[in-house]
């Protein structure tokens, strides 16, 4: 028989986790006292020779105010509208200003220090639900598989992260992904699982490796008692790719014709097989007939998606038809009834159930607006948004606020305040630029350059951020349309290693970074100097390394804890990441963000001389 191998499950193939010299011109009244001599300005930065210094505050504290350099603790009283402090050694010449009296302000989503963690990653607070649905290790580098980390362990770390300084989590989709295995990488070099959370299979159910039902409201309970807001990331434009093992047990798809069973190539689990000499990982694809039109409809059915394998419509060129990376797009623009997926009448443990009169986009929106409705999940972080239509996100955006205020209705007891449900979402390669999908449905996108344009400059001197400070600041205080920035990423790269070479310049970084006048994301590790995974031919998986628990020494503590002192000032001022900015002095550099009666000054004196 002629064999037909279509690309469709070469996710294979592209294996991605569809998963982004100081200024000297100060344009404002000089606000640095003159006589401070222990500056200078080298062709670089700033140096300071750690004595002490004395800042003009006079614009931002009224005389005989009580500042407090929150940072190290130390307490000045203005004084001919000026205060006197020495920047603590750990601080990087930092002082972050604030008045003694200052209680910590409400939670804003347009200033919020969103910690990303990638669940499977992150803490194992189970270790019996590690090898669910048959999953395995592959006994090598483990780069795509399901290394242990579960709901039950951020729960465990919730203290860690409110500690940090944290008012929001985004977290990995928990709803069940793809139970097998695809060839990972372009080389097929690893076996790569859904543990990032980007290969749905079915929305409507917890994925046992991130644990049960139970396990995830006591989560959310308890995030939301230390006043953390919970984001989960969520998938509306693909479904994951077919594996040996979903086609075995829910009876879809179709193996080569052999004249021996295909259990003699297989094995009798057909998910537990593996690549033997001069094959790889995607060599399964090998055994699969992707030409048996009557078997590959019983999967999602060519009414929910658009694929190359035989029986479906095929992907088209555009953004919206495309099939990314090689996976099934769903048809969520069109406006046809459709029943549910065909497979899902063998998945015994769904709880999906067919809607009178709906389209695969009603479906989608259900299913997700449920996570809110059943949990009171605060906010969406939607992948790959330039592949769906912006009225889909339209949607979503409306059934989850309906679904929110429901769960806050009905669970008064547990409401943190009166914010509507939140959305962020990735555009690849959105900046600070405008984006007509803030009129549809999104509060924030995620700020692609950051890490590219600023991160960097903002390292190696503070001053560097004064034009990018500004520019920010005066676009996003003109607009509602937010920015959600970062320094690592899961879908392009790690911080330290790649733009910090050394554990002082995670701290320096972590400076810049942290001041930035938008709400930030922090991806774990970022805070510990987390070191990047195994190489394969996916660069992307390196990003998705362990959390570094174990490497907590005194030099990395430090680097914690300089990050942490930076999120609580975030923490406790709205000001800091989204309040106007406004330079006060080049040397030092001092600035003032101020929102409503709330001002901070910041003062960075400079690389401490040597």
């Amino acid at each position: 028989m002629q064999q037909v191998i279509k690309p469709a499950l070469l996710g294979c193939l592209v294996s991605m986790a569809i998963v982004g010299c100081a200024s000297n011109e100060a344009n404002t009244s000089p606000a640095a006292s003159s006589a401070n001599q222990a500056l200078t300005q080298s062709a670089q930065c700033l140096q300071w020779d750690g004595q002490p210094i004395t800042v003009d505050v006079a614009n931002s504290f009224e005389e005989g105010t009580a500042v407090k350099d929150f940072y190290s603790g130390q307490m000045s009283t203005v004084y001919q509208g000026k205060v006197t402090f020495t920047p603590s050694p750990e601080s990087g010449g930092l002082l972050l200003l604030e008045s003694v009296t200052k209680q910590d302000d409400a939670f804003s989503w347009d200033s919020a220090s969103v910690y990303f963690v990638m669940t499977d990653r992150f803490h194992n607070g189970n270790p019996d639900n590690d090898n669910s649905y048959g999953r395995s290790k592959d006994g090598k580098n483990e780069v795509g598989t399901f290394h242990g980390g579960d709901i039950a362990g951020l729960s465990e770390k919730l203290d860690y992260i409110e500690n940090l300084g944290i008012n929001a989590i985004w977290i990995t989709a928990p709803y069940e992904q793809i139970r097998g295995w695809v060839g990972g990488g372009m080389r097929g070099d690893f076996k790569h699982y859904g543990y990032h959370g980007y290969y749905v299979q079915d929305y409507t159910v917890m994925d046992q490796n991130m644990g049960t039902a139970e396990e995830f409201k006591q989560f959310v309970d308890d995030a939301h008692s230390r006043g953390i807001r919970v984001v989960m990331d969520i998938v509306m434009n693909h479904t994951g790719y077919a594996t040996l093992s979903d086609m075995q047990e829910f009876g879809f798809g179709a193996t080569q014709e052999y004249d021996v069973p295909i259990e003699n190539y297989l094995g009798k689990k057909w998910t537990d097989w593996s690549p033997g000499k001069g094959e790889t990982w995607h060599s399964f694809n090998d055994y699969i007939d992707y030409g048996n039109r009557n078997e590959w409809v019983k999967w999602w059915g060519p009414d929910w998606v658009r694929t190359d394998i035989s029986g479906y419509p095929n992907p088209g060129p555009s953004d919206l038809e495309m099939s990314l990376a090689y996976l099934p797009d769903f048809k969520t623009e069109s406006d046809k009834v459709v029943g549910l997926p065909p497979f899902y009448k063998n998945k015994a443990d769904t709880k999906a159930v067919e809607i009178p009169g709906a389209t695969v986009r009603d479906y989608l929106v259900t299913w997700l607006s449920d996570w809110v409705r059943e949990y009171g999940i605060d906010g969406f972080r939607a992948d790959t948004v330039k592949h769906v239509e912006p009225e889909a996100w339209q949607a979503l955006k409306l059934a989850s606020n309906q679904a929110f205020q429901e769960w806050k209705q009905n669970n008064p007891d547990k409401v943190l305040d009166d914010n509507e449900f939140w959305m962020t979402g990735e555009f690849w390669g959105q900046g600070l630029n405008n984006s007509r999908l803030f009129d549809s449905g999104f509060d924030s996108l995620i700020d692609f350059t950051y890490q590219t344009e600023l991160a960097k400059k903002g390292m190696n001197c503070l001053t560097d951020m004064q034009d990018g400070y500004q520019r920010y600041s005066d676009v996003l205080g003109k607009r509602d349309g937010k920015v959600l920035s970062y320094v690592s990423s899961h879908d392009t790269r790690l911080a330290y290693g790649s733009i910090s070479k050394d554990l002082d310049q995670q701290k320096q970084l972590g400076s810049a970074f942290l001041l930035m006048p938008t709400a930030v994301q922090v991806y774990y590790g970022d805070e510990t100097a987390r070191e990047k995974g195994p190489r394969s031919s996916d660069k992307h998986q390196a990003t998705r390394s362990d959390m570094n628990w174990d490497q907590l020494d005194e030099q990395r503590l430090a680097v914690h804890k300089h990050w942490q002192k930076l999120l609580q000032f975030r923490k406790r001022h709205q000001a800091v990441g989204s309040g106007q900015h406004q330079q006060l002095s080049a040397a030092p550099y001092v600035f003032e963000r101020r929102k409503g009666d709330d001002a901070v000054v910041i003062v960075y004196a400079g690389q401490h001389a040597k």
